[in-house]
């Protein structure tokens, strides 16, 4: 009995948010009260929300309890980066008619990140920081194998088109963004090293000018940073560490188990070796992440006091 007892604690606790059950300081209530919005913005195949379920799982309401205002954009869930862009940039314009405020701040994830780019650098003006989370800003790995497995107009491009059309469809119908235009060639071309150096010499606002450094702080008035994770496997009841896991081994380099580390770094890097996994980093799978290390809520709420101190 004391052994079965001791397997339910662990899964309890496994299952329960990162530092769950340690007692943290208490925090002022303006403490995430940002001086602008917080827009988040989602990765491939993502949703704001789908089935009562947040793509940032729990983050927006931990936000909004300490004074920020949060919303959460829906853009189509496979595209090009300059489509999800320009989806985004009438999102941004409609909450800033409804809110009165001059600008936002931009927390976009995975391939959020290069779309909060397009925006932050076509409209500065608009935009008061630019936070990349796992974002694939030098493009990845992953995406060129997958190009290389499925070349263009061969047959298995276009049974892999259609597939990924398919579940971006229900994707949009779950969460309510039927109208959307979806195109997985378009998204895998975007996220492809090729792809993104494009995309790069458009709009290289943050990057770094080196391999794996931080790049400007500040550009055009818009202050950028980011943070990602860098280990595959996290939490052995998370679902999504195997599969993830399986894939980091197609790269030579640190990842969070989809995007290499340095490809992630844009503008200030908060931390580029948080214990968390691709998923992780939005608190996914209904927070089940590493025991030991900082919750991803946490990181968020963070980084809106960071953003808070700096005025923004």
């Amino acid at each position: 009995m004391k052994r079965i007892a001791a397997m339910l604690l662990v899964a309890g606790l496994a299952c329960a948010p990162a530092n769950a059950w340690f007692w943290s300081s208490p925090t002022p209530a303006n403490y995430t009260q940002t001086k602008y919005p917080i827009v988040l913005v989602h990765g491939l195949f993502g949703f704001d929300q789908a089935l009562g379920v947040d793509y940032f799982y729990r983050i927006p309401a931990e936000l909004q309890k300490d004074g920020a205002k949060v919303y959460v954009a829906q853009v189509s869930a496979v595209n090009s980066s300059e489509e999800r862009g320009e989806q985004l940039l009438r999102q941004v314009k409609e909450i800033l008619a409804i809110t009165g405020a001059k600008k936002v701040n931009l927390i976009g994830h995975s391939h959020g990140g290069p779309t909060i780019r397009y925006v932050a650098s076509v409209r500065p003006d608009l935009v008061a920081s630019a936070t990349s989370v796992g974002g694939v800003n030098k493009g990845s790995p992953i995406a060129d194998i997958v190009r290389k497995t499925a070349p263009s107009g061969s047959v298995s491009e276009t049974i892999a088109a259609g597939l990924a059309k398919g579940l971006a469809g229900l994707i949009s119908l779950a969460s309510g963004g039927r109208d959307l235009p979806q195109d997985p060639l378009k998204a895998l071309e975007s996220l492809t090293t090729q792809g993104m150096a494009k995309f790069n010499s458009k709009y290289p606002e943050g990057l770094p000018s080196s391999a794996c450094g931080e790049g400007a702080y500040e550009a055009r008035g818009v202050r950028y940073y980011s943070w990602t994770g860098s280990s595959a496997y996290t939490n052995v009841f998370d679902p999504a560490d195997a599969p993830l896991g399986l894939i980091s081994l197609a790269m030579s380099e640190s990842s969070d188990g989809l995007v290499p580390v340095c490809s992630t770094h844009l503008g200030q890097v908060i931390r580029n070796n948080y214990r968390m996994n691709h998923l992780d980093e939005i608190n996914g799978f209904f927070g089940i992440v590493h025991l030991f290390e900082t919750s991803p809520v946490t990181v968020y709420r963070e980084h809106a006091n960071r953003l808070r101190n700096a005025g923004l």
